[in-house]
């Protein structure tokens, strides 16, 4: 879900990034110090990228690089800040939905957790009701032990003397 605005988000700053861009192009007309600082710092990225292609590719890298002339200068480093800020926004972009990613995770991990702290005490309660239904069991089955259904009908008295009664004969 959010990569369709992530990238519609990304276009959007890119859009945008060209109004700074150009902005950039107006102020180094008329900042002289500017101009200079973004100057100096498009030779040091063409002289950076002109190396690194140059040891990808196998040519030899200690050679003189010649500088750009100052127009293509300036419209590398106002590309090159104009991407920097580009890439700087969709950075915090994504350190922002990580975060909330996170916060949300976070958030599914404690209610697990209550969840499952609900489920352990549901357990001990139903465990110690087990054993209170073992020990009421228990005592039913001593009591019952002299309920049999010879007690039941007095057959057989339990701790009964026999005591024997004469018959008695007819003639």
């Amino acid at each position: 879900m959010i990569l369709p605005f992530m990238k519609l988000g990304t276009l959007a700053l890119r859009t945008l990034s060209k109004p700074i861009a150009s902005r950039l192009k107006q102020q180094a007309g008329v900042h002289p110090r500017f101009r200079e600082f973004i100057i100096n710092l498009a030779q040091m990225n063409h002289r950076f990228t002109t190396t690194v292609q140059r040891s990808i590719y196998g040519h030899s890298t200690d050679v003189e690089i010649r500088p750009l002339n100052e127009e293509k200068a300036v419209q590398a480093a106002v590309d090159l800040i104009g991407e920097l800020f580009v890439f700087t926004v969709a950075g915090g972009l994504v350190v922002f939905e990580v975060q909330r990613s996170s916060r949300s995770e976070a958030k599914k991990e404690e209610l697990r957790r209550q969840e499952f702290e609900a489920l352990r005490k549901r357990e001990e309660d139903i465990a110690k009701e087990l054993e209170l239904l073992k020990q009421k069991l228990c005592e039913i089955e001593k009591q019952s032990k002299g309920w049999g259904f010879s007690s039941i009908l007095h057959l057989k008295e339990p701790n009964a003397q026999i005591t024997s009664h004469p018959a008695t004969v007819s003639s």
